[in-house]
């Protein structure tokens, strides 16, 4: 069995004047670390008894959502319109990228065989098409159920 100096231990915390073969040790380092001996970890026995063992605390945990928020889509219902990615340009001929967004309006429409208004957030194209041909063609050809709404 190999003999064990007694020797201040070396701990690697993450910073370049601490690396393991120097025995300099941060007194302010970050994260804050605490000094426990084999007995407080619950350890019964081990072959560095005399010598303390540093513990860094891991950061507090923070509760998760289990799922993400549900965000509204600048996306309209009826026609499949979305975003587009283009170029601002500047006077220099510079390029960056910038979205055009689907012109989206609340409207409350009247639905026939509903007999009620509709509350609904669609792109001034689909509300064209719909004073066209009717808010009940319009919603079979995209495939929505009004009476959900």
């Amino acid at each position: 069995m190999a003999t064990l100096l007694a020797s201040p231990p070396i701990v690697y915390t993450g910073r370049w004047g601490n690396l393991p073969n120097s025995r300099v040790m941060a007194s302010n380092s970050w994260p804050p670390v605490t000094t426990k001996s084999h007995q407080e970890l619950g350890f019964h026995t081990s072959q560095f008894a005399g010598l303390k063992l540093r513990i860094s605390q891991p950061p507090p945990l923070i509760p998760r959502r289990s799922s993400p928020p549900i965000v509204a889509r600048r996306v309209c219902p009826f026609t499949g319109k979305k975003a587009n990615k283009a170029n601002r340009v500047s006077p220099s001929n510079h390029k960056t990228t910038r979205r055009q967004f689907v012109n989206l309006q609340r409207k409350k429409i009247w639905w026939e065989a509903g007999k009620r208004y509709l509350k609904l957030r669609l792109s001034t194209k689909a509300l064209k098409t719909i004073e066209k041909n009717g808010l009940d063609a319009m919603a079979k050809k995209a495939g929505i159920d009004l009476r959900k709404k």
